[in-house]
């Protein structure tokens, strides 16, 4: 752990890491593409690893063409650890940065041990790749449902953690199990970033979330309503202690969140042990507040439907992103507006 004192020196600091070479497991992916752009933008190598599963092989194209610059990408399954091993040699990482992994509440309910799999089990892979060629560097794709029920809000990084529903408790194993690993060997520098709910697309309509199949999250689910492939927005309650009965939530713009890991690699290069920082804005906006906001901004209807509450969903949750302003340097820069707004072009450009 690091004291008061050297926190607030790197903060004034305000510099960028070094080039380093970084492994994005789930590279290809809604997330770690675009974090993939904002890295190569500030001249880092990166390699994409990936087995697919939630994403499309033209996204490695789609990065070249934004930045002009090319990410070699694996095809593989980070409960490959042989694979993973080789290709960590191979690339000479310095650091990785770990999205892979199923992320839907819903569907973790109903099918925990898939879950449980993909995203400990493969964890576990991926940890000890990384104690073989001693690559001790790694940025976890943490998430806000490690609070669980909001005892308070706005959810600070002192929050109590547990969970409610096994997307979660995959989550919060992982964290648990980082910090056993950083509190064993003084050698790992681990920052947990706890996401809170990612929207909209890149700015050039190439890259967005499109998930194989019926959309499991809001946005897209949203968009292709809009679009005419799905009849109605499913609203889960509307029955919840909130100013509309429907549940609020910390959306954040994805560029903004890519930015955030970006400006956490500083950090991770110089600080050693284990830290849980918040990526969200700090503003609560409600499941109908969005559905309305992205039929004004972009002027087109979008139908929904009040449907029983979902299974492991909390009524009210958004950030308090004091601590990556005051230690990263990080704020989110963009609203909810060029949030629905970017999300329909990726639509569009779709077809």
């Amino acid at each position: 752990c690091i004291g008061v004192f050297e926190v607030v020196k790197f903060h004034t600091k305000r510099h960028r890491a070094s080039k380093m070479r970084v492994l994005l497991t789930g590279g290809t992916g809604y997330i770690g593409s675009h974090t993939a752009i904002a890295l190569l933008e500030q001249n880092h190598d990166v390699l994409l690893f990936d087995n697919l599963s939630n994403s499309q092989r033209h996204t490695v194209d789609r990065i070249r063409h934004i930045t002009g610059k090319q990410a070699p990408f694996v095809q593989g399954d980070i409960r490959n650890t042989d694979l993973l091993t080789q290709t960590l040699r191979d690339f000479q990482a310095d650091a990785v940065i770990h999205f892979a992994g199923l992320k839907a509440v819903g569907e973790s309910v109903e099918q925990p041990i898939a879950y449980y799999a993909n995203n400990v089990q493969g964890t576990i892979s991926l940890l000890q790749a990384m104690q073989q060629c001693c690559v001790y560097k790694l940025m976890f794709s943490s998430s806000a449902t490690v609070y669980g029920k909001p005892q308070y809000l706005p959810l600070d990084e002192a929050h109590p953690t547990s969970a409610t529903n096994p997307y979660g408790r995959t989550k919060l194993h992982i964290e648990e199990m980082l910090q056993d690993l950083a509190a064993s060997d003084a050698c790992w520098k681990i920052i947990c970033l706890r996401y809170f709910n990612p929207l909209g697309a890149h700015a050039s309509g190439l890259l967005g979330e499109r998930p194989n199949g019926i959309p499991n999250n809001l946005m897209p689910y949203i968009a292709q309503v809009a679009a005419g492939s799905l009849p109605f927005v499913q609203v889960f309650g509307n029955d919840y202690p909130t100013p509309d009965g429907t549940g609020v939530r910390d959306f954040i713009h994805v560029c903004d969140l890519a930015e955030g890991h970006a400006a956490a690699l500083p950090f991770l290069h110089a600080q050693n042990g284990w830290h849980a920082i918040n990526l969200g804005t700090g503003k609560g906006t409600s499941v109908l507040e969005l559905i309305k906001a992205f039929a004004e901004a972009n002027e087109i209807d979008v139908p929904y439907r009040i449907m029983p509450r979902r299974p492991g969903d909390v009524d009210a949750c958004f950030a308090s992103p004091a601590k990556a302003h005051n230690i990263l340097g990080w704020k989110a820069q963009r609203d909810i507006q060029e949030m629905c707004k970017s999300a329909w072009l990726w639509q569009t450009m779709q077809g």
